[in-house]
């Protein structure tokens, strides 16, 4: 599995070409388009799977408005996903509220399990 650095990196590189970004964006913005977890009222960042130590403690570190919102839109898209429906457009996650709110968090709590493993690891 990538860690979330060597994503976040892979993206800024994308992003700081504009070839590369002309031809990677459009695919992006239909993969989104066709994923239809914003019509389940989810943002990207609810996806990330929460079962690795790292994204626990992540989670754990958000604010508390963070985490209920969060909880909120989870439940919402398991209620929604077992009667088989979607949310109008109008209450669908727009573009500009998919914020990657949990990325920050992640990078840092991998940043000390890198480190953790060195200390570790270390050789005297």
């Amino acid at each position: 599995m990538a860690s979330i650095t060597s994503i976040v990196k892979t993206s800024d590189f994308i992003l700081s070409r504009p070839t590369l970004s002309k031809i990677v964006t459009p695919i992006a913005r239909a993969f989104v388009a066709y994923a239809g977890y914003r019509e389940m009222g989810l943002k990207f960042n609810d996806l990330i799977m929460e079962e690795t130590p790292i994204a626990q403690k992540a989670i754990s570190r958000l604010p508390e408005d963070e985490i209920y919102a969060r909880n909120y839109r989870i439940l919402t898209a398991h209620q929604l996903a077992l009667s088989h429906q979607l949310l109008p457009p109008n209450k669908a996650v727009q573009p500009e509220e998919d914020t990657h709110y949990l990325i920050p968090y992640l990078l840092e709590a991998e940043k000390e399990a890198f480190e953790k493993v060195e200390l570790d690891n270390i050789e005297v």
